[in-house]
């Protein structure tokens, strides 16, 4: 019994984008990789470990959605990444999956983060410090969390 083929979502909408452009698509699979492996491979995390954190903390969003590290992403998606304490805009270019040089990775996306996001490092990396009256010891549980989302960690 013949079932036809189902495509992903990147794939529905890589060919919806090709298809309306008048381009015969040709059929094969294009380029998928998973979003820690990408966040990797273009140099926005050190490693991968790194950007699975990230994804299962929810400080990565892809279209507007937080995503799990095994999400695939494709060409032409919107990746919103939550570094040092504001929301970096990325948009894929290239699918890659190998850790490649800074010259190769500045090809495979592009920063289109708003410059009020991009003012507000320079503000974050003033030098302020929580700090703590002497004797107060350690924050509770409940202090550090209102510290990090008063600080945007």
């Amino acid at each position: 019994m013949y079932t036809p083929k189902s495509y992903s979502s990147c794939e529905a909408r890589l060919r919806g984008m090709v298809q309306d452009e008048g381009v015969k698509v040709p059929d094969i699979i294009p380029s998928r990789v998973r979003i820690d492996t990408w966040l990797c491979a273009v140099r926005i995390c050190k490693t991968r470990p790194i950007g699975t954190d990230l994804c299962q903390r929810h400080m990565v969003s892809i279209d507007g959605q937080p995503v799990k590290p095994s999400r695939h992403v494709c060409v032409g998606q919107q990746v919103v990444v939550r570094k040092e304490g504001i929301n970096w805009h990325y948009r894929i270019l290239k699918c890659i999956d190998k850790r490649v040089g800074a010259a190769v990775a500045k090809e495979c996306h592009e920063d289109i983060t708003p410059q009020e996001e991009k003012d507000k490092l320079t503000l974050n990396k003033g030098g302020w410090v929580p700090r703590r009256a002497k004797g107060e010891g350690r924050p509770t549980k409940k202090e550090r969390r209102e510290m990090e989302r008063v600080l945007g960690l």
